[in-house]
């Protein structure tokens, strides 16, 4: 299929549709997630389509159903790569006696469930499902961060949120994103969540990125942490090896779940 051709019926899929996913179109076309990436910012230069994270929306729809999603829907998606990403986040927990930030995300969610190990961690998360998952573990000293709670995310935000991060000095900062590119690094839709990250990401001795490939390659309207600040990305093994090699090259250390 040519280019023209794939384009005319991701067009078409996303008037069918309304939205459609990087993952399932590069299936469906038996090409790259890159190929599908460039595709849908083609589209978008003529007004076809309204790139989001992991795809491309209608450009028809509101800004609201055009960005960001309730924490309901978001957890669904992606599912086992996600899962994968939290079990293989655990090996960058820190030795006892050490600590560790859960940023709110259904990626960081999964992450925060596959913590087993019985070693003596403080534990500090703004998300209330993290929290409620965290509390059950025996030997954990757990902190959860306060603010104004945003519903669609269920996480605290706000300038008490920043002002108590920016108080902590955390071991490891498990971290998810909403955008990942070399130009702006990790991006999310909300600048209050922005800045939380941000806070989050300042306070951390090391900056562990959770991030399904579907994030690749994909802006969102604030960047929160440009690569600079990243010191490892954990994804799932969809991820583009170009997309890999890129960011090995700025000396991020890749792992794949």
């Amino acid at each position: 299929m040519y280019a023209a051709e794939r384009h005319e019926a991701i067009a078409g899929a996303v008037r069918e549709h309304g939205r459609v996913s990087v993952l399932d179109l590069a299936a469906q076309f038996d090409v790259t997630g890159e190929t599908i990436r460039r595709d849908l910012a083609a589209l978008e230069r003529t007004g076809h389509v309204h790139r989001v994270h992991g795809g491309a929306v209608d450009p028809g729809l509101t800004t609201l159903d055009a960005g960001e999603r309730p924490l309901t829907q978001r957890i669904t998606e992606h599912s086992e790569a996600k899962i994968a990403i939290g079990i293989a986040a655990q090996q960058f927990l820190p030795t006892a006696g050490g600590s560790v930030f859960f940023d709110a995300g259904t990626t960081t969610y999964q992450a925060a469930r596959a913590l087993t190990d019985p070693r003596e961690l403080t534990l500090a998360t703004n998300a209330l499902g993290i929290a409620a998952t965290l509390a059950k573990l025996p030997a954990v000293n757990l902190h959860l961060i306060g603010g104004r709670l945003r519903g669609l995310t269920q996480a605290s935000v706000g300038a008490d949120t920043v002002a108590a991060i920016a108080k902590l000095r955390i071991s490891v900062a498990f971290v998810g994103t909403n955008g990942l590119s070399a130009r702006h690094g990790c991006s999310t839709p909300d600048p209050d969540e922005a800045a939380v990250k941000s806070a989050i990401v300042a306070c951390a001795n090391r900056v562990v990125v959770l991030a399904d490939s579907s994030k690749f390659n994909s802006d969102e309207l604030v960047s929160f942490a440009p690569l600079s600040e990243v010191d490892v990305i954990v994804t799932d093994s969809d991820a583009d090896p170009a997309d890999i090699a890129r960011l090995t090259e700025q000396g991020i250390e890749v792992v794949t779940a």
